[in-house]
């Protein structure tokens, strides 16, 4: 069955920008109740299947007759013509971007990496490392201060160096080639940094083979020689994933939890009396802003139906998280921050067989940022108007520039 709405090419090129920080587009929510599965224009040309529908969304997300792979003929690519995807298809995938027994078989290794048993051995190191910058932070006479490079940058920064063997150093380097990369700026730039990122992980892999140390990549090295399947390539890309995905989406939840927490005071108290509450409140403000609305895209492989609309094999299909994770069939009244709410069936780290690796790290650095934070700095308040924040409108990850703050 073909739903008629759907089946008719939306007059919105999509994705759009957020226009207000703490709500999706109006688009989105008129998409999400008239026509759940859109067909729609993208931005970038061309055009792909629009779910907006928590439901839905998940059946696609979990569903393998629908490719992450990014070679695939039509698979929606945002802002690339087609001499940068060319360029794109002739480089090895990266983790997010197999399917089936590749993907599983080059997620299994670093699978252990990632439990709630090992990460909890790594809290006090990121206790200490989120001390270190506050104590900075109250030692500066100046006022207002940038929390993103305060704070909100500087502290997954460190801790994804000290979990790779990358020198800290290099810092500056990886970070300001991962805020090109996921810009929406020049096609040339965004490949450049790409190629610089690929590059330098490909070095430290080299570098980790023969002088090995106590960090996830040696760890994976020694286990490749134990078993004989020495894979130099597969281990640059796993590498790359986490470095440039391990700092910048915690980055950008940070200081969007920080504006969110402290636009909501009511909400922030809660957690102030009980900090026993933050884990309900990081998966709440997860859910409320859900930084990477479109990441979530995929091609269909072969003829299939969901939710009752009929796609065609190489049809593109882009998973709206954000409009998904403000559904009301999923979550009750979701424009209201609820740090009580509790709710863990959000698709900000997706779902399926792709759902984020690195999702418990994430879950512990943003609980001991937010509860360090308004402890040690009770009075801290925002230095603008949120809506007047530098809003990451022109980025495929959400989030904020510069956020001043004083106390």
């Amino acid at each position: 069955m073909t739903n008629s709405v759907a089946a008719e090419l939306t007059d919105l090129e999509l994705p759009v920008e957020r226009g207000c920080p703490f709500t999706p587009p109006a688009a989105y929510e008129r998409l999400r109740e008239q026509a759940p599965i859109s067909r729609i224009r993208m931005t970038s040309g061309g055009e792909a299947w629009w779910v907006s529908r928590h439901e839905e969304a998940r059946a696609v997300l979990a569903d393998p007759r629908f490719s992450s792979d990014r070679r695939h003929d039509g698979y929606p690519l945002f802002n690339l013509d087609a001499a940068t995807l060319q360029q794109l298809r002739t480089q090895p995938p990266v983790l997010i971007g197999m399917d089936g027994a590749e993907h599983s078989a080059a997620r299994r290794p670093a699978i252990s990496e990632f439990t709630v048993k090992r990460l909890a051995g790594l809290r006090p190191r990121i206790q200490a490392i989120v001390d270190h910058f506050i104590d900075d932070l109250l030692a500066t006479d100046r006022r207002p201060v940038d929390l993103v490079q305060a704070l909100s940058l500087p502290v997954p920064s460190l801790v994804i160096c000290e979990l790779l063997g990358v020198p800290y150093a290099d810092h500056d380097f990886f970070q300001s080639r991962t805020s090109m990369m996921v810009s929406r700026t020049s096609q040339e730039d965004r490949w450049r940094a790409f190629a610089d990122v690929r590059a330098y992980v490909d070095g430290l892999v080299t570098r980790k083979e023969s002088e090995p140390g106590d960090d996830l990549l040696s760890r994976q090295i020694a286990r490749q020689r134990q078993t004989g399947a020495l894979d130099h390539t597969g281990l640059v890309s796993l590498a790359f994933l986490l470095l440039t995905a391990g700092h910048e989406t915690t980055a950008n939840m940070i200081s969007l939890g920080v504006v969110g927490l402290l636009s909501h005071p009511e909400q922030l108290a809660l957690i102030k009396a009980d900090p026993g509450r933050t884990p309900m409140a990081v998966e709440e403000l997860l859910r409320y802003f859900t930084i990477a609305d479109t990441i979530t895209a995929r091609v269909a492989t072969e003829d299939v139906e969901i939710g009752g609309v009929s796609m065609k094999a190489g049809d593109g299909v882009v998973v709206s998280a954000l409009s998904a994770d403000w559904d009301p069939a999923a979550f009750e009244n979701p424009a209201e921050l609820d740090v009580e709410r509790g709710d863990r069936h959000h698709l900000a780290f997706g779902y399926g067989p792709h759902q984020c690796l690195g999702q418990n790290l994430a879950r512990m650095e943003l609980q001991i940022v937010f509860d360090t934070l308004f402890r040690r700095i009770p009075t801290l308040r925002l230095a603008a108007p949120a809506e007047d924040l530098p809003y990451k409108d022109d980025a495929v990850v959400y989030g904020v520039h510069e956020l001043p703050v004083t106390w």
